[in-house]
């Protein structure tokens, strides 16, 4: 039975990023992911998931930063 690849960051974080920027090139972000995964030698798939992965860490990195923010205004407002 064959083990799963381990791809490095550095290979997540370029491909993710590939998709990001070239993904108005195709018809479809699917198109994209299918396209540039052939070329990083994953699967669609994988590459998908990195994909949905930063989408999450990112959204909940700036709703973070939002409710910091207002936090920090509210602490303002009270001093």
């Amino acid at each position: 039975m064959n083990s799963p690849k381990r791809y490095s960051p550095e290979v997540r974080e370029r491909g993710v990023r590939l998709v990001i920027e070239q993904q108005w090139e195709y018809l479809s972000k699917w198109a994209a992911i299918c396209s540039i995964a052939s070329k990083l030698g994953c699967t669609p798939e994988t590459l998908r998931a990195w994909c949905k992965r930063t989408e999450l860490t990112q959204e909940n990195s700036s709703v973070n930063l939002s409710e910091h923010e207002r936090l920090k205004q509210l602490e303002r407002e009270n001093t």
